[in-house]
């Protein structure tokens, strides 16, 4: 006899809530935008300000319930996540011009924003294990 692991079941700690639920969507973390060129530098521009990018990761972690729960309970570092609903949540820009934009940051740039997502997780985990401590 064979025994299965369904690996749709959420691990132990992990929150699951299905895509319609997830704020990142309706940001249009995983949409398109058109005038790709100009958007990269708009990402460019917003990810390499620490202060402000870090400000938008630690909104996210207050306001967005649901895709949170969905991302940061789920082992794995979660600092790209963080910063990718942030630049979705202020600029409604799409992940993967993030994604590209990052690598034309300087090396000090992309520490400055890692440490902010640090922080921002860690904010929302000390947030979030009061919350469940309530319930």
């Amino acid at each position: 006899m064979t025994t299965s692991i369904n690996e749709l079941d959420p691990h132990p700690g992990e929150i699951w809530h299905p895509w319609w639920l997830l704020e990142e969507v309706k940001a249009n973390m995983w949409g398109n935008v058109s005038n790709r060129k100009a958007w990269i530098q708009i990402a460019i521009d917003f990810t390499g300000n620490p202060e402000l990018y870090g400000e938008w990761m630690r909104r996210v972690a207050d306001v967005w319930k649901h895709s949170c729960e969905h991302a940061l309970t789920k082992s794995g570092d979660k600092r790209a996540w963080i910063g990718h609903a942030a630049v979705a949540m202020a600029l409604g820009c799409p992940e993967d011009i993030v994604r590209e934009a990052w690598g034309h940051l300087t090396e000090d740039q992309q520490i400055k924003a890692n440490a902010k997502a640090t922080e921002a997780i860690e904010y929302w985990r000390d947030k979030h294990a009061k919350e469940k401590l309530r319930t």
